[in-house]
């Protein structure tokens, strides 16, 4: 349930800030003038907890007068050999001087000897402190007498240099075992107190700080922030916000921090240069508005409406209505005798064709000339309920943006596939790339294209009732349009393209104790088409909170045994490209380190939890759900879970995942909370912070919940010993899959009349599987083992049992990366070779981006769908024995 101490009064809209607010990179700070830094009181707090007590009332006490000293016997035995009192006493002082020899008592009583020993105290009793804690165990060395020294004649040290010499001797052995341990922990060969074995910080002590910690306070002023000003990718805005994340990220304590750049293809829209107009009839002339008008009142300055990767053009052409875009309404257009050719073809967002990029491309390979895609107030607006400002749904002026590129053909910089885009990097041509549309687009607003389709009224043939969208002003009986009698439109995009747009990642991290190489990657991208509250600002929003509570954890000395690294992406919008190009500059290191990447996009839109990732992450996913209470219903969010479903969704091309996932084998995992389906002002520059705190999460309860699950899910892979992934559950999840891409084979050779099609091709995918499910049960019985073993001895693990559970868990981590076709290391066999044909970014076997239907939705066992739907049956039957190879490669990795 929510703390009480979090309530707190929504503010009406937020201040917009000055430039010089806007563009400080400075972190604000989170104190006033007259309060007390809680950073510099935990300080103080670790600067008297690290100073181990002297006694247990606080006083120093001497070592007893019974013990046994070898040395003071020495100087003992030494004084009393002095003839004379005089020579005797200067020779102690010069002694006493060299630091050979203890202090007499002074006059006082008390003794320069602990004045010296007081000071020596100081310098090692920390040392002391740690190494008094190491009990080495005894080893039995076999006995061997020795006799070679018999008769041999070995210097003998005068009398005189015996006291120095025991001392110079107990020096040396401190020093010794000082840079033993130094070799041990420091270089972290045995780091002190890793994990809960030894260390003050209980992991379940750790999860409780973690929930406890999260402030909604301090997630509602990040949104109010991260919302005040406009931040397209690869703009000023953009670039501002990565500072300030970079500032909280050092606010928050993180170990280190930097960014990364690249140089990519974006385009900007030119104000003069888009228009949208009825040129004739004459009597029918018209031109759209384009923008919003009351995003915000006052107005404010806002992002101009435009797809992000659009061709550039200007176009006239007769006006057809095309339904959803998708190839099948095309098809039916052609069957009712309208042709698209030079055509500007009007359709609306969703429906059938979810991925505006295949709208585009479909209109462009029936052959229009330009694409316009509206917001039908069927599908977000006023037929669904209130619209804003009386309600969460889009008013009539409201603009959906996005990018029009096709993410599942090439991923990132599209002029520059499979490679970082540095400013020397060779660059595909524009004219020839697969992944940007040749036609011009643009989004309207419902405002507008309700003129449009009522310009339309009684040409063509009527539409059936599955096309019709939102009545009003248009009428009951929709229409096509038809070539001959349609108005002439024209549409104009001139823009702004830049090939070598600079756009930044922003970095921080906390380095793990045991293996700081391996890491936990924590992304979710800052660049949004406007304001961005929900799409990404409420993720942003979270993470920058997580990052805070785990900082906090951090400075009072907590660290996780691999490293949790934190990720603002820039330019996802338009092509998840700042993640991407990440991946291709550091693709050898993520393949080997990589445990997993948790991403946050659209972070809060409703109260429902969904999840979509690698099913290696399940397990981990359950136990941080099964801590976390719904404030509604009062269950947990794992029993929510389970009764909705009981698998994670496939990953697609929709965020930054895609190329941890299907580039660099990364097991990664996309999540959040949802509303009601397109209720979310998605792209509209209405997504304002006001309208997140009054219809899409009022109190912020669920910001709150999502900063926890996320912080439990890091930890869970962060800090605990044994990983928590299930192979073998993977191992079942791709049993159902297979029988999935069995029946779905089924029924298209049944409509596309492939008379050929036998079931068997697929049987090799299916005995891969269950060798998998085998191997992978028999994986995990050495878990039992390891238990046993650790708790059976009060937690103590034996060096030899730390490196087989460290090889257990790099088995683990490294499923997903053994899961891509990658080059074998023979003469010849190049990387470029390898992944799905004429896709091949996309290396992973099992998750791939959809190439045919939408981008958005995974195809599961891409490489064979990808061929089948190809209709090349003989390609696939070579990509089932490819893939089942990998998988079978995979699972034998699981043995010993």
């Amino acid at each position: 349930m929510p703390d009480e101490k979090h309530r707190y009064e929504v503010p009406e809209d937020p201040p917009i800030p000055t430039y010089e607010e806007a563009t400080s990179s400075q972190p604000r700070s989170r104190f006033g003038p007259e309060e007390v830094s809680d950073d510099a009181e935990r300080q103080g707090l670790l600067g008297t907890a690290s100073i181990p007590s002297r006694t247990r009332n606080g006083n120093y006490q001497a070592p007893s007068a019974a013990t046994p000293r070898a040395s003071e016997d020495s100087e003992a035995e030494f004084l009393s050999l002095d003839d004379g009192e005089e020579e005797t006493a200067a020779l102690r002082q010069e002694m006493e001087e060299m630091e050979i020899l203890d202090p007499e008592e002074d006059e006082s009583g008390r003794s320069r000897r602990e004045r010296l020993r007081g000071r020596f105290s100081k310098r090692f009793q920390q040392i002391t402190h740690r190494l008094s804690r190491f009990h080495f165990p005894r080893i039995p060395w076999p006995r061997i007498q020795m006799n070679w020294y018999q008769g041999v004649s070995t210097p003998s040290i005068p009398d005189q240099f015996r006291p120095g010499c025991a001392i110079v001797a107990r020096i040396c052995g401190l020093v010794l075992i000082a840079a033993l341990v130094y070799l041990l922990v420091v270089s972290e060969l045995m780091p002190l107190g890793s994990a809960n074995f030894g260390q003050p910080f209980n992991p379940e002590w750790v999860r409780q700080q973690v929930q406890e910690g999260v402030d909604t306070g301090r997630i509602v002023e990040n949104l109010k922030y991260i919302t005040s000003y406009d931040h397209v990718a690869g703009s000023e805005g953009s670039f501002y916000l990565g500072q300030w994340i970079e500032g909280k990220f050092k606010e928050a304590g993180l170990d280190t921090f930097w960014h990364d750049e690249y140089y990519v293809y974006l385009n900007y829209p030119t104000k003069d240069g888009r228009r949208v107009a009825i040129v004739d009839p004459p009597e029918k002339r018209w031109q759209a508005k384009l923008e919003e008008e009351s995003a915000y009142n006052p107005p404010k300055a806002q992002t101009l409406a435009f797809h992000g990767l659009s061709a550039s053009g200007n176009v006239t052409g007769p006006l057809i209505y095309a339904n959803y875009g998708h190839k099948d309404d095309f098809q039916r257009l052609n069957e009712t005798g309208v042709s698209v050719e030079g055509a500007v073809v009007l359709m609306r967002y969703y429906g059938t064709q979810s991925d505006r990029s295949m709208k585009v491309r479909a209109a462009q390979d029936a052959g229009a000339a330009g694409v316009l895609i509206y917001s039908d107030p069927a599908e977000d607006g006023f037929k669904k309920g209130d619209v804003w400002p009386t309600g969460r749904w889009r008013p009539q002026d409201a603009i959906q943006r996005g990018t029009v590129a096709l993410s599942s053909w090439i991923a990132g910089d599209v002029l520059t596939p499979g490679v970082p885009s540095t400013k020397d990097a060779p660059r595909m041509p524009k004219d020839k790339n697969p992944a940007l549309p040749k036609i011009p687009s643009l989004p309207l607003a419902w405002r507008d294209a309700q003129h449009l389709l009522h310009s339309l009224q009684n040409i063509g043939p009527e539409v059936p009732k599955s096309w019709i969208g939102a009545t009003p002003n248009v009428g009951s009986t929709w229409y096509s349009g038809h070539p001959s009698s349609s108005p002439k439109v024209n549409l104009q995009n001139l823009q702004d393209e830049v090939e070598k747009q600079p756009i930044q990642n922003i970095f921080g991290s906390i380095i793990g104790i045991e293996e700081k190489a391996k890491k936990i990657i924590i992304g979710n991208h800052r660049d949004s088409w406007c304001f961005g509250a929900a799409d990404p600002g409420s993720g942003t929003a979270v993470i920058l909170e997580v990052a805070r509570v785990l900082g906090d954890l951090r400075a009072q000395g907590w660290r996780p045994l691999r490293t949790i690294e934190f990720a603002s992406w820039d330019a996802e919008e338009y092509n998840i490209i700042g993640s991407t190009e990440h991946v291709e500059a550091n693709i050898a290191d993520l393949r080997t380190n990589a445990i997993a990447y948790l991403n946050i996009d659209v972070g809060v839109t409703g109260d429902k939890i969904w999840a979509n990732g690698s099913p290696l992450l399940r397990q981990a996913w359950l136990r941080a759900l099964g801590r976390v209470t719904d404030p509604k219903q009062n269950v947990t969010l794992k029993e929510l879970w389970m009764k909705d479903n009981n698998a994670l969704g496939g990953l697609g091309a929709g965020s930054d995942y895609l190329a941890f996932q299907d580039m660099a084998g990364t097991s990664s995992l996309d999540f959040g909370f949802s509303g009601p389906e397109h209720g979310d002002m998605y792209h509209s520059c209405y997504e304002t912070f006001n309208w997140v705190a009054k219809y899409v999460d009022p109190g912020f309860s669920y910001h709150n919940l999502l900063a926890q699950v996320w912080a439990l899910l890091i930890l869970e892979l962060a800090q605990e010993h044994i990983l928590p992934m299930r192979l073998d559950e993977y191992a079942e999840h791709l049993l159902h899959e297979y029988d999935n891409l069995v029946e779905w084979a089924r029924k298209l050779a049944k409509e596309t009349a492939y008379k050929k099609f036998d079931d068997k091709m697929f049987l090799p995918i299916r005995d891969a599987v269950e060798a998998f499910v085998k191997l992978a049960t028999k994986f995990h019985t050495w878990e039992d083992h390891w238990y046993n073993m650790v708790y059976g001895t009060n937690g103590f693990e034996a060096p030899g049992l730390t490196l087989q559970r460290l090889a257990h868990n790099e088995k683990m981590g490294d499923l997903d990366t053994r899961l891509l076709d990658l080059p074998t290391g023979e003469k010849g066999d190049r990387e470029g070779d390898h992944g799905i044909p004429n896709r091949n970014q996309f290396k992973h076997v099992i998750f791939g981006p959809d190439a045919s239907g939408s981008g958005y939705d995974a195809a599961i066992f891409p490489f064979v769908r990808d061929a089948i739907d190809n209709g090349d049956w003989g390609l696939a039957e070579r990509q089932v024995r490819k893939t089942a190879d990998i998988i079978l490669k995979a699972a034998e990795s699981l043995r010993g």
